[in-house]
């Protein structure tokens, strides 16, 4: 098992638990973005998106908004981001699918569209339609 997040939840390594069930894992980024930046986990292995089922999918996606609403008081939130990378050339730094929850607040400074802004693709989103119809 060389995975890290199943080690976590095996209790190998240890983490900042905030939420945990049967299914899901939710705990604290070691690396946080902002205060609060919580990783979504299912407990068993998936490797991203295109594995996880849909149901548990849902569950970890559940947790999400239940934890978004705790922490608004908790925490003073001013938003949220949810991110989730599947494989390499989407950034997945550990192939066991987790769910960023971002609290925001104002002043943060982060721009998770900076590339949008720097690279605009709207002079392909016809094509792209029709791609994808």
């Amino acid at each position: 098992m060389d995975c890290i997040f199943c080690k976590i939840v095996v209790g190998q390594i240890p983490c900042y638990k905030v939420f945990e069930d049967e299914d899901v894992l939710a705990f604290l980024d070691i690396t946080p973005a902002t205060r609060g930046h919580t990783l979504i986990i299912p407990k068993k292995h998936y490797e991203n998106i295109f594995d996880i089922p849909d149901n548990l999918l849902e569950k970890i996606s559940s947790t999400a908004k239940r934890l978004a609403l705790d922490f608004e008081t908790k925490l003073k939130v001013d938003g949220y981001n949810l991110v989730q990378s599947s494989r390499e050339h989407a950034q997945q730094e550990i192939d066991h699918f987790h769910l960023h929850l971002l609290p925001r607040y104002k002043g943060d400074n982060i721009d998770l569209w900076k590339s949008k802004k720097e690279h605009p693709l709207k002079d392909d989103l016809a094509e792209t339609q029709i791609m994808l119809s």
